[in-house]
């Protein structure tokens, strides 16, 4: 049974066309309306026919006419699946922030207030409820989509990845070598989904239990076979008791890394035994008790990996994996928390020539396609004199904090810790932040392997999904080889060799998870998508 406000919310919408139908909440999909030039947060499956009117009123749980009454309305094509979208220009995330997360700033201002913000959320979540509930009622078989793989080389060997694992590493050619996949996975720890419940009003009760959840996560690992992952929000008490073995009766070495305040959850990162071995493990943790900026636990992990194949270099490859602060007001301490993994990387990456080896940096890294933070991570630069410090990660359209980033960002004594890494006393190969000025850089040539957005359709990617967002959080960022047809433009040669991407796992559309009840669901019990890629190492 609905809640009678969710009932009433059906009842209220009520379109009128040939005199007697009537459009409500309560139905089967049929087509999709949405506001003009403008991403979905969410998807909510109407009825309606061919000869649809415009000719209806507004619901009520729709809010202030103002935010409307400009916006010009269009019908999409009809198609024998789709939606009703609200409106949320590109690729916005979390509105509002999780209250178990939220931080406050002093001197924050919005444009709405907070009881018209917290009953927009709360009718956004019972509209979720209402579909998520109607979805159950016509649906036989709950949480299943088929992804496919994309390749980027016609001779890659994961054509068969879940059927034949077994690949011939000899090589004919002039090249050495060596392919492998990477995964990169937020697995939500079970304490944080108990914490901000109020992200999975959309799910049954029973699919958000630890016991129901964990064999679903272990057989999508299974299934997809990946070489290394890189897995992040990973409770230690379940990672002491069943994680780590379970990956390791599947033949992985495992590292971990805990956040270091009251959170129990941390990120790891297991790789095949059969593949390679470990030559170091790094951990990184972001909390500095003597620098106030950096008052967060959050944590990071870097492992240098030596491949088990015969060649002329042995270089080994760098693997990184994080999960940077969610907070979309505190930009600045993103960034601290990004260039303290960078300089960690930069000490562990380095090569007796002068070069670097080939890295690979996994993470949920709270920021959006297109953010400052995610153009400095693929661009190696960024000015941010005059950047609101809301604005950094991309989180929000509107973000409140609108106090601007300082220059420096951080403080000297961490600064000079940042600026230290030379290589052969020459090549800076770390993070700038050069005195009083408002640049950063990093000479890490890094390409992203997914685009964020389709080809065909231009819909973004969403690689987390749940009550409240749909976006891109998670990433896969590599050093590309030069002749490596996937990598954008501006991968230099400053790197021993390099990587090729051969192959991607697809992902999602919003309105695609939304066809399962979004995310977890019976099949899938994390709130993200896990990214898988295929390389191949190449060596000169």
């Amino acid at each position: 049974m609905l809640p009678r406000h969710v009932q009433r919310l059906g009842r209220d919408w009520i379109a009128h066309w040939n005199g007697s139908q009537m459009l409500t909440l309560n139905s089967r999909v049929s087509s999709c309306m949405r506001w003009a030039g403008q991403y979905p947060w969410a998807s909510f499956p109407l009825p309606v026919p061919v000869d649809f009117s415009a000719n209806w009123r507004l619901p009520p749980f729709f809010g202030p006419w103002r935010q409307f009454q400009n916006s010009n309305w269009q019908l999409d094509n009809f198609t024998p699946s789709s939606c009703f979208h609200l409106p949320n220009r590109s690729m916005k995330s979390e509105g509002e922030e999780p209250l178990t997360k939220k931080r406050r700033l002093s001197g924050q201002h919005d444009a709405s207030t907070p009881e018209e913000e917290t009953n927009f959320l709360n009718q956004k979540e019972a509209l979720c409820l209402s579909v998520a509930q109607n979805e159950e009622k016509h649906s036989s078989k709950k949480g299943t989509i088929k992804r496919h793989w994309e390749y980027f080389c016609q001779h890659s060997r994961t054509m068969k990845i879940f059927e034949n694992k077994e690949t011939d590493q000899s090589n004919t050619e002039s090249e050495a070598k060596f392919d492998f996949t990477v995964m990169s996975y937020n697995i939500l720890s079970q304490n944080l989904l108990e914490d901000n419940s109020h992200l999975y009003k959309h799910c049954r009760k029973r699919l958000l239990i630890w016991t129901y959840r964990f064999p679903n996560i272990l057989q999508e690992i299974k299934q997809l076979d990946a070489d290394v992952l890189c897995l992040q929000e990973v409770q230690e008490d379940h990672y002491r008791t069943e994680i780590k073995s379970s990956l390791e009766s599947l033949g992985y070495h495992c590292e971990y890394k805990m956040r270091t305040g009251r959170k129990p959850d941390g990120c790891a990162i297991c790789f095949k035994t059969s593949k390679f071995s470990l030559i170091s493990s790094n951990p990184v943790e972001f909390f500095r008790h003597d620098i106030p900026l950096l008052d967060r636990d959050n944590v990071g992990l870097v492992l240098l990996l030596q491949p088990r194949f015969d060649s002329k270099t042995n270089a080994p490859i760098c693997i990184a994996n994080t999960h940077l602060l969610y907070n979309p007001r505190r930009g600045d301490i993103k960034l601290t928390q990004l260039a303290m993994l960078l300089a960690e990387i930069a000490s562990v990456a380095p090569q007796k020539d002068g070069t670097f080896c080939p890295i690979i940096i996994c993470g949920d890294f709270n920021s959006v396609p297109g953010s400052p933070l995610y153009r400095f991570v693929k661009e190696g630069k960024l000015n941010y004199e005059g950047l609101a410090i809301g604005k950094v990660s991309g989180q929000e359209q509107f973000p409140r904090g609108q106090r601007i980033l300082s220059i420096p960002i951080w403080p000297k004594k961490l600064g000079e810790k940042l600026e230290a890494a030379k290589l052969d006393n020459t090549q800076e190969i770390v993070i700038a932040s050069e005195k009083l000025s408002s640049k950063l850089q990093h000479h890490f040539k890094l390409s992203s392997v997914y685009s964020h957005y389709f080809s065909e359709t231009g819909i973004p990617e969403v690689t987390t999904c749940h009550s409240r967002s749909a976006v891109t959080v998670d990433y896969i960022f590599y050093s590309a080889a030069n002749d490596d047809t996937a990598a954008q433009p501006g991968a230099e040669d400053s790197f021993h060799g390099g990587l090729k991407l051969l192959g991607r796992l697809a992902l999602l559309t919003e309105q695609d998870l939304w066809t399962v009840n979004g995310l977890p669901n019976e099949n899938n019990s994390s709130d993200h998508l896990p990214l898988l890629a295929e390389f191949r190492l190449i060596e000169w």
